[in-house]
């Protein structure tokens, strides 16, 4: 007699695998959007240290130097390199190790602009990384602001209607 061998079926059959694949997919739609924000969320915490860092650096400056301000509209050698003041001279600085960068839009370029806030809406500057009020020959208010990923308007929020930068 012959006997007959059955094979026990092994594998997955199409359904069960285009089930899995459907779940797959469903659970990436889901997840993929929350790291979309956490890296927009991280650049904007990024780009609020940075501001921070530099508003605390200008202000060091402007105390050393006579309350004058630190002229950042032509390029950041007042606060990256060695300045002197007074008399008899001192040497002060370097106020940052490198060369600023906004990492909402990798820009580390710097207008000089008064920035009104309190509105509804962004401020809209020239495309930037940095929004800086100087002034005319160092009259300004010193604050610098960061331009947003377009490089075009200031970064910040709005809660409840109003503007606020960063």
């Amino acid at each position: 007699m012959m006997q007959r061998r059955t094979r026990a079926a092994r594998g997955f059959t199409l359904v069960e695998i285009l089930i899995v694949v459907i779940i797959l997919g469903i659970l990436a739609a889901i997840v993929i959007p929350q790291f979309t924000n956490a890296s927009q969320n991280a650049r904007e915490s990024s780009l609020q240290s940075t501001l921070q860092t530099l508003r605390s650096q200008i202000q060091l400056y402007k105390l050393q130097h006579g309350d004058a301000l630190p002229d950042l509209t032509a390029n950041w050698d007042a606060l990256t390199a060695s300045t002197s003041y007074g008399n008899p001279s001192q040497n002060f600085g370097p106020y940052m190790q490198a060369l600023p960068v906004n990492p909402m839009n990798g820009n580390s370029t710097v207008v000089n602009a008064a920035v009104a806030t309190g509105g509804a809406t962004a401020p809209v500057v020239a495309s930037c990384g940095f929004i800086y009020d100087y002034g005319t020959a160092g009259n300004g208010s010193g604050l610098i602001y960061g331009s947003d990923a377009t490089g075009l308007a200031v970064a910040g929020t709005i809660n409840g209607g109003v503007f606020s930068a960063y």
